[in-house]
């Protein structure tokens, strides 16, 4: 099937060359972009461009997609990291596979309405039969690109760790089940919908064991490791009284550096940390909303940045946001990082940059993140004759002036959001069922 985008207004091709088009028509076959120009080819499927800025869709390095079914939670609103984890832990420890299926279909909804067509996520509790692939089969009914990760908690509180005995799980059962579902789900072809991550917690709720035998597993395997790390001062504290060194030198000791390798949040590098991910490509989920929302402080995006150090962008757990919106999420990364280094450290299109390819280059996704011949064809398209680009001179600085909601999306050719609509649930029933769990979870 060909598909055609027509009379595109404007494109941000992110690009090897960060082309810039204008007035030009996309044509699309077989979920792959097969030219960008000014002719008008056939198509089986027409969708109008005029209006719009057309980009590549964003991609989203860290989430946790379950924690859409405890937003604003009383207990945690206004607690720091470790006293927030230890508010929702019981009631996470309620949850079971529909709770983690619908929850998910929540969470990739509302990040396909942001621009979102790439996904990871962090499922790291499995209470009451809950599995991976629970949020898997979300993801193939919704359409979404989808990068789930095997996360582990071994180290509960009777062992000093953080996560209450009930949540934890023996270290054998956990690399077992991590092979179960990369040998089920994993597929390392160029055009995946689905590639599988292994991703213990956290050095705070496993054990040195646990992350090293996972990178070995998972370089066995041919899949990438992910992991929390140096989040905020509780963590590298925990770090220097547990190990007796920082998180960055924890990481590298455990095989856990490299261009295989992406860590969350990363608030609390310093410069040696910084200088060692950048010589080994590893990369981080910048998760700006998130560390506000907890006060961990603001990440050294731009020193990572100039050091060579591949940056994504993540929303991070709803519970923790409280919203999983992609394209906010840049904005705030922009604003950030003026705050901290002046009004010249991030210009909206590096924002954008990082929102896009650079997601996809954390991921190890070269054939995602930009719109050029040969790319996957997974691309948003953002209305911008409304209100939030009414007077802008450049409708193309998104983060700036624009809409934060997204007309139309397409993912591998196929459109997900057609005029702001989810096209392949039913979401207001999906949202229905949501907070109908809620209501119980909260008792």
């Amino acid at each position: 099937m060909k598909t055609l985008i027509k009379d595109c207004s404007f494109i941000l091709t992110m690009d090897d060359d960060e082309s810039e088009l204008s007035q030009r028509d996309i044509l699309i076959e077989d979920g792959i972009i097969r030219s960008v120009g000014h002719d008008h080819p056939k198509a089986d499927h027409v969708i109008d461009g005029s209006g719009c800025v057309v980009t590549p869709g964003l991609v989203n390095t860290h989430h946790h997609l379950y924690q859409t079914l405890t937003r604003a939670v009383p207990g945690g609103q206004d607690a720091l990291l470790f006293g927030w984890l230890q508010t929702l832990y019981p009631i996470w420890g309620r949850f079971g596979p529909e709770e983690m299926y619908v929850s998910a279909q929540v969470g990739l909804a509302e990040l396909a309405l942001s621009g979102c067509t790439l996904t990871s996520d962090h499922l790291y509790l499995y209470p009451n039969g809950a599995r991976l692939d629970d949020t898997i089969a979300a993801a193939q009914e919704i359409g979404m690109r989808f990068h789930p990760t095997r996360g582990a908690m071994s180290i509960g509180e009777s062992a000093g760790g953080l996560p209450p005995d009930a949540l934890v799980e023996h270290e054998a059962d956990i690399l077992n089940d991590c092979i179960r579902v990369i040998d089920a789900h994993h597929d390392a072809r160029d055009g995946a919908m689905v590639r599988v991550g292994v991703a213990p917690c956290s050095p705070f709720s496993v054990s040195r064991d646990l992350m090293r035998d996972a990178a070995l597993l998972a370089r066995d395997k041919g899949v990438m490791l992910h992991t929390h790390l140096a989040e905020n001062d509780e963590d590298v504290a925990y770090s220097l009284e547990q190990f007796g060194c920082r998180p960055g030198q924890y990481a590298q000791d455990l095989g856990w550096t490299g261009d295989d390798v992406w860590h969350a949040h990363c608030v609390k590098l310093d410069g040696q940390e910084i200088d060692l991910f950048a010589k080994s490509r590893t990369g981080v989920a910048h998760c700006p909303c998130s560390n506000c929302r907890l006060g961990s402080g603001i990440a050294p995006v731009r020193a990572m940045r100039d050091a060579g150090v591949p940056v994504g962008l993540g929303v991070d757990g709803s519970a923790s946001n409280d919203v999983g919106n992609l394209v906010s999420e840049a904005r705030h990364a922009m604003l950030l990082q003026r705050v901290a280094n002046g009004a010249d450290a991030m210009s909206a299109r590096e924002a954008l940059y990082i929102a896009t390819r650079g997601g996809a280059e954390v991921l190890n996704r070269p054939d995602c993140g930009q719109i050029a011949v040969g790319k996957r064809a997974d691309i948003a398209m953002w209305d911008v004759t409304g209100i939030e680009s009414a007077g802008s001179w450049d409708p193309a600085a998104l983060v700036l002036a624009g809409p934060t909601r997204v007309k139309h999306l397409l993912v591998e050719g196929r459109q997900i959001v057609d005029a702001g609509h989810v096209t392949t649930i039913d979401l207001p029933t999906v949202i229905a069922r949501q907070n109908a769990l809620a209501r119980q979870l909260a008792g």
